[in-house]
């Protein structure tokens, strides 16, 4: 954080309290990711469930997508990464028309790419879950760095809100969670940069060595001590 004006997360952390009316206030809106166990335990199944449903929220009413969901789960085998791959293109096809689902072509072709890349990960990894478990605090971009570039439409902010959905440790480019890091030059330019990536994911690493606490709560209280979010819960 060479050359930026970040605070200690201490600073952080006291203003997030007076913004949102005091230590306990503020507590009772955090919670704990998954440990490491948990997460290695998710089932590959689960992953491109939440990869799935991220990419069909992306620029869509997300109320839809849930009311919807129980027949996405039917229409795609339960996301069974092995039957998902054994779909040709012509079923495909046919599933982009079912009116159960969004019927949106693209996004329904990514229900396969990304199951092939799930499988290609387990067999290295024996499961997605023991891969994204090797994640630790210092390194959590370049997982976000993986799924953009391995994953179908898992770029910007897809692929960490699918993580936080699954409650894997990660912190999120929110709106506010952004201007305190510009603001403070902890990062400029294009959010998805390496460069741009590297510096969050070092101010948050320096915020975890800090504090002890989780990527997930930093995030949480950056965003609670900066911009709109300043109304007691």
């Amino acid at each position: 954080m060479a050359g930026s004006k970040a605070e200690s997360f201490q600073s952080i952390y006291r203003r997030a309290c007076e913004r949102k009316g005091g230590e306990r206030a503020l507590e009772a809106m955090l919670q704990a990711p998954l440990s490491k166990a948990e997460v290695e335990a998710i089932p590959d199944d689960r992953f491109l469930a939440a990869m799935t449903k991220q990419v069909f929220k992306s620029g869509f009413v997300w109320r839809v997508i849930e009311q919807k969901w129980p027949d996405f789960e039917t229409v795609f085998f339960g996301f069974n990464t092995d039957k998902v791959l054994l779909m040709p293109d012509e079923m495909l096809e046919q599933k982009a028309s079912d009116k159960r689902i969004v019927r949106n072509y693209k996004k329904v072709m990514t229900v396969r790419d990304n199951a092939m890349m799930i499988k290609d990960v387990t067999m290295e990894h024996g499961s997605f879950g023991k891969f994204v478990a090797s994640f630790g605090k210092e390194n959590i971009t370049e997982l976000w760095a993986f799924l953009k570039k391995r994953g179908a439409r898992l770029g910007g902010n897809t692929g960490p809100y699918m993580l936080r959905a699954l409650g894997i440790d990660t912190f999120l480019f929110s709106r506010d969670v952004e201007d305190y890091l510009r603001k403070h030059d902890i990062v400029d330019g294009g959010l998805t940069s390496k460069k741009s990536l590297t510096a969050a994911n070092a101010a948050f690493a320096q915020w975890h060595k800090e504090s002890g606490r989780s990527l997930q709560e930093i995030s949480a209280i950056v965003a609670y001590s900066w911009g709109t979010n300043n109304r007691p819960a």
